[in-house]
């Protein structure tokens, strides 16, 4: 039993009301549920009931056991004091108040269908990664399309949410924050950690007074990231090696880099090699020195991000190893990439930070012209008949996912409630 059934009993009222009374014999009338509290607090408020002869209106606390209610140190804790209900499935131990008296509480265990505990068992202890995958067809479309849409929105939320973080932790500066954030995504997950904490430990401000030569954006990048530390190497390694000697002395940076090892190489092809992805960084640095304001200004950013590397790495996958065939350089799908996972949230964050919606409206656009992804979790969901044809559908099934489906919250997905079909008497 998770607790997360017991909110949807309450909200949907599925459960049977006949003679309803309190743990202490009191009758009880529910007028309204009352509202799904999603932050700290009781779980609903505003909720409207009678008990015997007095009517109230406040909130509804919810436990599998009420014993919980001490478990949690509810009683100690001024944001429950306003409850009016307590809700249980199983009351194994009744509940006081503050001032000694009882808080009301209904039991709901016999008050359910046969029905819709089996089918609440079923889909939650369903060996499939998505629960409901054998019965996904059978789902109405404006079910689906509802919270796919749900989906997508909490997953722009919460990546928004991030980088208004990161924003913050930047003194609000968004050229550091744009940055920062490109950097982690050219480290294409594998590599992504290292990649921002190289852009944490290289201010923009630095990048941008060497912009116009590449070779220092270069020697900064491979420098500060570790792969500069031997005193050998072809007339490009040594070239580098000299400016980011001058550059780090300047700036103070070499005691903030990154070590060599911190970078993974291992079951990556060549082309995805963390050395090629710097040398693509650099040229887009290069090439485009400001791209936060590219990005507010609504540039064409599939040409924007299309950026090769210098000569050498179109040659070279490390230092002094010369690649057989060329290398090329940031890819279609690479670029989709940096659209789908910066750009877009990118747009979201600083849309939340103005309360510009257009700005919002702009990266749901953005994803719905985008097309789909292909992985692992989109090739799952075309298995079950959603098929994602754009990249709003395919976030919004990354999301359902990852966040729903393998957390197993399937009565906070409109999908997986609408499956229940409860037998109320």
């Amino acid at each position: 039993m998770q607790e997360s059934f017991l909110h949807y009993l309450w909200q949907f009222q599925f459960f049977n009301k006949q003679s309803l009374i309190t743990t202490q014999g009191e009758p009880i009338q529910i007028f309204h549920p009352g509202n799904r509290n999603v932050h700290a607090g009781p779980d609903f408020f505003n909720a409207r009931i009678k008990i015997d002869s007095l009517q109230w209106v406040g909130s509804v606390e919810l436990h599998v056991q009420s014993s919980e209610w001490v478990q949690h140190h509810h009683e100690e804790d001024p944001a429950y004091e306003n409850v009016v209900l307590h809700v249980v499935w199983r009351d194994d131990k009744p509940v006081k108040r503050l001032d000694g008296t009882w808080l009301p509480t209904i039991e709901l265990k016999n008050r359910v269908s046969d029905d819709l505990l089996i089918n609440y068992k079923r889909l939650i202890n369903s060996p499939n990664e998505i629960p409901c995958a054998s019965s996904l067809r059978h789902v109405p479309d404006i079910t689906r399309l509802s919270m796919l849409d749900k989906a997508l929105t909490g997953r722009l939320e919460t990546k928004a949410s991030y980088f208004l973080d990161l924003w913050q932790r930047n003194q609000h500066d968004w050229n550091e924050t744009c940055y920062q954030l490109l950097s982690r995504n050219f480290g294409f997950h594998v590599n992504a950690e290292p990649f921002q904490q190289l852009a944490q430990s290289l201010p923009y401000s630095v990048i941008r007074k060497h912009a116009d030569k590449l070779y220092q954006v270069e020697a900064l990048l491979f420098g500060q990231a570790g792969f500069l530390d031997r005193n050998t190497g072809d007339e490009y390694y040594l070239l580098l090696r000299r400016e980011y000697h001058l550059l780090s002395n300047k700036y103070g940076l070499k005691s903030t880099g990154l070590n060599i090892a911190q970078w993974r190489f291992l079951r990556l092809r060549p082309a995805n090699f963390p050395t090629v992805r710097l040398a693509q960084m650099a040229a887009l640095l290069h090439h485009q020195h400001h791209i936060f304001s590219a990005i507010m200004d609504g540039l064409n950013m599939k040409n924007f991000f299309a950026v090769r590397q210098s000569a050498y790495w179109l040659e070279h996958y490390h230092f002094s190893k010369k690649s057989g065939d060329a290398i090329a350089g940031l890819g279609l799908h690479s670029v989709e990439n940096i659209l789908i996972n910066t750009v877009a949230p990118l747009l979201a964050a600083v849309g939340k930070s103005k309360d510009d919606q257009q700005l919002v409206d702009r990266a749901i656009a953005l994803l719905q012209q985008l097309p789909n992804e292909v992985n692992s979790i989109t090739r799952r969901w075309k298995e079950t008949g959603i098929v994602a044809k754009t990249a709003f559908d395919s976030q919004a099934v990354i999301e359902l996912y990852t966040n729903f489906c393998l957390k197993r919250r399937c009565l906070e997905c409109n999908i997986g409630a609408s499956m229940l079909k409860p037998s109320l008497h």
